[in-house]
This record gives structure tokens, sequence and C-alpha cells, in this order.
């Protein structure tokens, strides 16, 4: 059976730090690509982040500079190391998994997904 569980999420201070993780159990970790999504309240879902199979990253411009993505494969996890948080990086933060090598940071080709993390940054 296959499940995403993401923590790390919390309250911060813009300018802040955080470090979301995704545990991954049921998954051959180098057959997927590998993702981060946000929901922020009566917005759609938005691509943040994207690790593919090959290797190979794309970041949404929003966050270039700023966030990092990245996985432990000996522990089955995705990170996002998010640092000089905004306000509008507030949202509901999501992992999602693919089978293969997916184009671009496109939440249609991912049809697995956690439950989300909140993160919240005051000014």
């Amino acid at each position: 059976q296959v499940q995403l569980v993401e923590s790390g999420g919390g309250s911060v201070q813009s300018g802040g730090s955080l470090r979301l993780s995704c545990a991954a159990s049921g998954y051959s970790s180098s057959a997927y690509s590998w993702g981060w999504f946000r929901q922020a309240p009566e917005k759609q879902r938005e691509g943040v982040a994207i690790l593919r199979t090959t290797g190979s990253i794309t970041y949404a411009d929003s966050v270039k500079g700023r966030f990092t993505i990245s996985r432990d494969n000996s522990k089955n996890t995705l990170y996002l190391e998010m640092n000089r948080l905004k306000p509008e990086d507030t949202a509901m933060y999501y992992c999602a998994a693919a089978y293969g090598w997916v184009l671009g940071i496109n939440a249609a080709d991912f049809p697995d997904w956690g439950q989300g993390t909140q993160v919240t940054v005051s000014s």
C-alpha cells in the first residue's frame, strides 16, 4: 500500500525558515517523480517544485532561490527546505508522486497525494 505523509509545517514570521518532510512508503523511489504543491484558501493548487526520475529539478518562479527540494532515498523521504519565507507562501503544502518522468509542475500529472501540512507566515 502506497502512502505519503507530510510533516514539518507550522507558523513562522516573515523571513524565517521551515523544512517540510514527506515520508513515502510503498514506492520504488527511483521509478517515481516527486513534487511539492501548495494551496491557499480560495486559490487553485499550484506547483512549488518537482524532482524527476532523472534527478532534474524545476521550481516555480515564485520560490526560486528560496526553496530547495531534495530526497533521501535511504529514508524514503522527500524534503522541501523553505528559506526567506513570505506571507504569500502561506498555504497547505502537499507532496505528490508520479510514476515515471514528468514534464513540468502540473498537479494533474501526479496521481498520488499526501494529506498536507499547513504553513503560515506572518508579516
